[in-house]
């Protein structure tokens, strides 16, 4: 007799996050550290900033208040995601069986086959994850506002740090990270945190720039870090062409509720319902972005209408 293959797995509490985090966290801006997370937000979380002026006076016996305080917050609300997703058992098993029997490069396996499809899905969500944090727009469908379209509407920054940029080459991209060189202020500067985050094809013309006048070698970059002037470059692969965000990684915020009772996994098996092969892998959760001080982050290519 045939072995019956059934799917009986549901992921919930605990064991929903394995899988949530890695469908939200694995992204590689957030996966290699270059922004703020905040997890469990079970609705919104205010990010505070705060802003001081004539901290420092003349020194008095009496006690005297030398400062206004200025506290700024912004509000992140993730919005609520889900994946609905039907998968051929019959279409993965194969891959599932050689990656098992040791057939394969990977090194971590799901211990079982509902936990390999649900891998897949997560897979596919870090990916679209990505996009929504740079690029992402909350009108569109499984996407959430990401900074490019937070700062078109950023009120804070002053119009001298939004540069209204051009078509990006390896030609022109030296003078074009220039103009926004020019505009980080005194106070950000020199930061330990503060980077150049640009999408994929900015990095490419800034190595190929940097080979053509001899600073690495020209076919093979090796492990060399990518900076400007001392300011790290970021790849962004989730950023729209030709635009580019300079600020501080502690400005830039994602939230997810990673442990909410809203999230969870569902790996359901249409055998026994419908006697298809069919699986179905349903993934609630929730994500956004939001950036902190607007007038510390110098933008290229993005139309700010609020400055």
């Amino acid at each position: 007799m045939a072995t019956t293959n059934t799917i009986t797995t549901t992921y919930a509490g605990e064991a929903t996050r394995e899988f949530i985090s890695a469908a939200l966290l694995s992204s590689p801006t957030i996966y290699n550290g270059n922004i703020s997370v905040l997890p469990n937000i079970k609705y919104q979380q205010v990010v505070r900033k705060f802003d001081t002026d004539g901290l420092l006076k003349d020194a008095t016996c009496d006690f005297t208040d030398t400062s206004t305080l200025t506290t700024l917050e912004r509000i992140l609300t993730p919005k609520s995601l889900q994946v609905n997703l039907q998968l051929c058992k019959e279409d993965y098993r194969d891959t599932w069986d050689a990656i098992s029997m040791g057939y394969s490069a990977f090194d971590n396996i799901p211990p079982d086959f509902a936990s390999y499809l649900v891998s897949y899905a997560a897979a596919k969500v870090a990916a679209a994850n990505e996009t929504s944090i740079w690029a992402g727009a909350t009108g569109t469908s499984g996407q959430f506002d990401g900074f490019e379209t937070l700062l078109t509407t950023n009120a804070a920054q002053p119009q001298a740090m939004e540069i209204a940029g051009t078509t990006l080459s390896k030609s022109n991209i030296i003078a074009q990270m220039e103009l926004i060189e020019d505009q980080i202020t005194a106070q950000l500067y020199g930061k330990d945190d503060l980077a150049i985050y640009i999408g994929t094809a900015g990095i490419k013309f800034y190595i190929q720039a940097q080979a053509a006048l001899g600073y690495m070698d020209k076919f093979h970059v090796g492990q060399s870090s990518l900076d400007f002037h001392g300011i790290p470059f970021i790849h962004a692969p989730g950023m729209t062409a030709n635009k580019a965000i300079c600020t501080t990684k502690d400005n830039l915020w994602f939230g997810t509720g990673l442990l909410n009772d809203s999230n969870e996994v569902k790996v359901i098996d249409m055998a026994d319902i419908d006697g298809s092969q069919n699986v179905r892998v349903v993934m609630r959760m929730t994500a956004g972005a939001q950036f902190g001080n607007g007038e510390d982050i110098v933008t290229y290519g993005i139309s700010n209408g609020s400055n």
